[in-house]
């Protein structure tokens, strides 16, 4: 088992059952990712390059999908959280219920569209 399915599995409830749905949305709509365990995290790369990754926050009771090319996201901005950060957006869940998969699914495909981009957007 990797390191990153181990961390998912070892989390509390209800980071556990969110974290698992979160990881099939992902790996059924891009079987090509690959979800390595980055800066105690599980992080997704796709063609060798960052992807998402997936931040619980058990102190704050929720968890993040977070996008590295989110600088150049433009669909459900008003969805994607960036308080307290330069660059990085997420979608923040703080219950399974919360997970809206038309939303998820567009924002990780715009994501997999820009993921040439790079982290920060030039002008």
């Amino acid at each position: 088992m990797k390191p990153a399915e181990r961390y998912i599995l070892d989390q509390p409830e209800p980071f556990k059952s969110i974290l698992l749905h979160l990881q099939i949305l992902i790996e059924s709509t891009f079987p090509e990712v690959d979800l390595q365990f980055k800066w105690k995290i599980p992080f997704y790369y796709l063609d060798n390059k960052p992807f998402c990754y997936l931040n619980p926050s058990k102190k704050k009771g929720f968890v993040d999908v977070a996008f590295w090319a989110s600088a150049h996201l433009t669909k459900y901005n008003e969805f994607l959280i960036s308080e307290n950060r330069k660059v990085v957006k997420s979608l923040r869940y703080y219950n399974i219920e919360d997970i809206s998969e038309e939303v998820l699914l567009t924002v990780l495909q715009e994501a997999h569209q820009l993921k040439d981009k790079g982290f920060y957007k030039k002008n």
